[in-house]
């Protein structure tokens, strides 16, 4: 019998990828696009949603020519995405009626702002019914935000003629032919829309942002036959049954599926998740309670902490500072310099995500002299992504009651060696990367091949994983708390 494959959609903030797996969940294929970033103005950020979709088809297609293979060898797809991101589309033609408002989008700060004055108890209500916070990061205010600003959007969203959907949904209902409007509990739990608890959209949330029940999609698990491809795009039709955010995605492909496991995504952003199982914590540090990817409509939960500015920081030196070429540099460069020199670096660009929750904090910089190097400089950038996890990991820590014992990572910056090593040096605890970093890709293909049979269960797909390096701490006790206290000194600065 020929062999066949599970092809994950992986749309990211800046790029759509295809990847192909085989049975023994190594990537056969990869394509990648890159995509346009837009900033309108100060704190916005925009995407195109129809070059989002052209570039994500262009992937799939290419991703499977380049294996030599059609099609036909697809067993099932597998949909991963950036989170929060917000699309609403006209439900005839699938038009956007407005740019996607990405999740770094800070646009909405007023509107939450005068929520808050207005409903002093407003936050306690959110964190009980969603997990969350309210903040202009998830998708409530996003799509408060086009229905206020777009001519004619709020009436035509309560005639039914506007969907909404985070870009999962946008993408399934293109691939399936306009037939298929769907999200997963992951995706679901970061509107501020959803009751994590009831696992149904919230009547009283909704009320509260103003938001028309017509235009939400249909809510399912993980893993789940959520439709069929059209052939007008895929020439047969495969089964799409798969869908899970980017980090709830990466937590299944890292099978960190026992509670207190725990996984960071070094990309765009930093993501930690940890697996609580079927408790839903609620944090006293800042973090956020959210839904598990599931293989059933029985609930599981973790706490995530978000950081917003991770390999967008090394991006920003290279885009914007220019003071290196590529990102592989960085590496060289930071374990050239040797220490930073008593630089530090706080990339609050947009804000502090967990533990602060500071929409007002702006990037700092603080320790140069005359005699600070380009090297020094990167390696502090590098140094600021790392002391930014480690902010969130012990406040997990201090959530669950216990230490952690190893860190599993995955994303584009954990290829970078001095990044993990420091890491597992101000963590004081093991750092393991997998062979295949492509997790949140795989988790997505993991989903979608346990429902289709392709895998037959959690053991057959926990044969397939591999560590590929460990990374042990190297500091002494004085050596880490003096970094890390100069890095909160810093924080403090970056608050004021």
């Amino acid at each position: 019998m020929k062999q066949k494959y599970v092809l994950s959609v992986d749309q990211g903030t800046t790029s759509s990828r295809a990847i192909l797996f085989n049975h023994k969940g190594e990537i056969v294929s990869l394509h990648q696009i890159e995509f346009t970033q837009i900033y309108p103005k100060p704190g916005w950020v925009e995407h195109d949603p129809l070059e989002i979709l052209s570039t994500e088809i262009a992937s799939i297609k290419t991703a499977v020519a380049k294996a030599n293979l059609t099609f036909s060898d697809i067993d099932s797809i597998g949909i991963t995405n950036q989170r929060e991101t917000t699309i609403l589309w006209d439900k005839f033609t699938g038009e956007p009626i407005y740019n996607a408002i990405v999740w770094q989008c800070r646009r909405t700060e007023k509107c939450v702002k005068e929520m808050k004055k207005k409903y002093p108890l407003i936050d306690e209500l959110i964190h009980d019914k969603t997990g969350l916070r309210l903040d202009p990061y998830f998708s409530a205010t996003k799509i408060k935000w086009i229905l206020d600003h777009v001519k004619g959007a709020r009436e035509r969203a309560k005639n039914g003629e506007i969907l909404f959907g985070t870009i999962d949904s946008y993408i399934l209902w293109h691939l399936t032919g306009k037939l298929v409007h769907s999200t997963d509990y992951t995706n679901a739990s970061r509107t501020l829309l959803f009751n994590i608890h009831t696992l149904d959209w919230d009547n009283e949330l909704l009320e509260l942002f103003d938001i028309p029940k017509e235009i939400l999609p249909t809510v399912h698990p993980s893993s789940y036959n959520f439709g069929y491809t059209s052939e007008a795009i895929t020439d047969v039709k495969i089964p799409i049954n798969g869908i899970a955010g980017d980090q709830q995605a990466a937590l299944f492909g890292q099978l960190c599926l026992n509670d207190g496991e725990v996984k960071n995504t070094f990309g765009t952003g930093c993501f930690l998740l940890m697996n609580t199982g079927k408790k839903a914590i609620k944090s006293k540090h800042g973090l956020l309670t959210t839904l598990a990817a599931s293989l059933d409509d029985k609930p599981s939960y973790v706490l995530e902490g978000s950081v917003f500015m991770g390999g967008a920081l090394v991006k920003w030196l290279r885009d914007e500072l220019k003071i290196i070429e590529n990102v592989e540099e960085t590496e060289k460069l930071a374990i050239k310099a040797k220490n930073s020199g008593g630089v530090y670096i706080v990339p609050a660009f947009t804000g502090l995500g967990a533990p602060y929750w500071d929409g007002d904090a702006r990037g700092l910089i603080c320790g140069l002299t005359r005699g600070t190097t380009k090297a020094q400089f990167v390696r502090a950038a590098l140094e600021g992504i790392c002391y930014q996890v480690y902010d969130v990991l012990k406040s997990m820590e201090s959530d669950l009651g216990k230490e952690i014992v190893s860190l599993a990572v995955d994303g584009g910056a954990s290829k970078n060696n001095f990044i993990l090593q420091f890491e597992a040096n101000i963590l004081n605890t093991t750092v393991k990367r997998p062979t295949v970093v492509e997790v949140t890709a795989l988790g997505a293909a993991y989903l979608s091949g346990l429902k289709s049979g392709y895998w037959k269960s959690i053991s057959d797909i926990s044969q397939n994983k591999e560590i590929e390096s460990y990374f042990e701490p190297m500091l002494t006790e004085k050596e880490r708390n003096k970094l890390i206290d100069g890095y909160h000194k810093a924080v403090e600065k970056a608050m004021l």
